[in-house]
């Protein structure tokens, strides 16, 4: 099913431009061109599951349609595109409620991986979903292997829990930490490789086993009987 995005962008050349390169990543692309028609439509019932939203824009600017999208209490995802790349900007941005930012030039590709790591961050999991014995029930944040409890900290959950939605995929240690830290949160690939070397430990007798897949990452898969 195509992501659905909304992309306020002013620049007709680049917002053409950026339709036409997310069309192609299988993205339902929004165009508005003005920041008082994205303020208008952000009032209706939301659609996408992203905004990508340029800051400098006639009418008002991307700054003032971010606050006040959040002070409507919208919790949708928000990436920010800007000229702009001084310190302050960027805090202003994020302290306004923005999710990431991009500064121009960027390349699609970065811009394509940030959509859809946003996407993935916000989009509400399934209540439960298991593989082998183990068992994860996202609604109480209780984990488990048949009947015995799984005792897990807050980022060993999180990376197990991606790992399981991903289940039988291979995902980079890049992916993991896009999906799970949020914006300017710092993880390293090595403390990943930490998460990943505790969960093995705390799985064994759960059916399932996480593989390293040299060069790629990690796959989570039922482990052979």
């Amino acid at each position: 099913m195509p992501l659905p995005l909304l992309l306020v962008e002013d620049d007709a050349v680049l917002a053409d431009g950026l339709v036409r390169a997310l069309q192609a990543q299988d993205m339902q692309v929004e165009l508005l061109r003005d920041g008082l028609a994205a303020d208008v439509r952000l009032q209706a019932a939301s659609t996408s599951a992203v905004l990508v939203l340029d800051i400098g824009l006639p009418g008002i600017d991307g700054f003032e349609v971010l606050r006040r999208l959040r002070a409507r209490g919208s919790q949708l995802p928000v990436l920010l595109l800007t000229a702009r790349d001084a310190v302050e900007d960027r805090v202003r941005g994020l302290e306004s409620g923005a999710d990431d930012y991009l500064v121009k030039p960027f390349a699609t590709v970065e811009l394509v991986a940030r959509i859809r790591a946003l996407a993935r961050r916000h989009a509400p999991p399934p209540a439960q979903h298991g593989l082998g014995q183990l068992v994860l029930d996202s609604a109480t944040r209780r984990a488990r292997i048949g009947e015995r409890a799984l005792e897990l900290s807050a980022r060993e959950w999180a990376v197990l829990e991606y790992l399981l939605q991903q289940a039988g995929r291979v995902v980079s240690k890049q992916q993991i930490i896009d999906t799970i830290a949020p914006w300017g949160e710092d993880l390293t690939l090595n403390a990943v490789e930490v998460y990943v070397s505790r969960l093995r430990l705390k799985l064994e007798g759960a059916g399932v086993a996480i593989r390293t897949v040299r060069g790629f990452g990690y796959l989570l898969e039922a482990a052979n009987p």
